[in-house]
């Protein structure tokens, strides 16, 4: 069956299909750190070392990281999935009981994290929805013990071990 994009329920349910990771986005602002979940996000180039993401057009937080220019992308592990959720909401404390501490910038880096990419802004492209954010990396750390958290049809989902 075909369906035209002009169904966004059934556009997102066929997106949905794809899993991917997560990773939270963490800067140093003014009043404290910042961050924000965003499960839109892969390596864009080798050489230079660039990654993208993608948050939502009407994100509150992106504007203030933006403003920062560096942030630490932590890739959530399979035991992250609060972490992600609380950091998906707005207004809250969202680094209240979340082990953190400081990647080479300052930014926040996730204690527990698969990894994580200390990141410069490079660019960025409006986009529909969303905003194309291109960074470059520049320091990067991997726990090889640890298991991606993946979200799946609308729900976090683990990698079989």
């Amino acid at each position: 069956m075909t369906v035209l994009p002009t169904d966004p329920a059934a556009f997102r349910t066929v997106l949905g299909a794809f899993a991917s990771g997560l990773v939270v986005v963490g800067a140093s602002g003014p009043d404290g750190p910042l961050g924000m979940t965003c499960q839109s996000f892969c390596s864009l180039s080798l050489d230079p070392p660039l990654v993208l993401f993608c948050p939502a057009a009407t994100s509150s937080t992106w504007p203030r990281v933006r403003a920062v220019g560096s942030f630490c992308l932590s890739i959530l592990s399979e035991d992250q999935a609060g972490v992600s959720t609380r950091m998906s909401r707005s207004g809250t404390a969202k680094f209240a009981g979340v082990g953190w501490d400081r990647a080479p910038s300052g930014a926040p880096r996730l204690l527990g994290a698969v990894g994580w990419l200390d990141c410069s802004l490079r660019d960025e492209h409006e986009a529909g929805d969303h905003t194309v954010v291109v960074a470059r990396v520049e320091a990067f750390g991997l726990d090889r013990e640890r298991r991606p958290l993946l979200y799946h049809r609308g729900s976090y989902a683990h990698v079989a071990p």
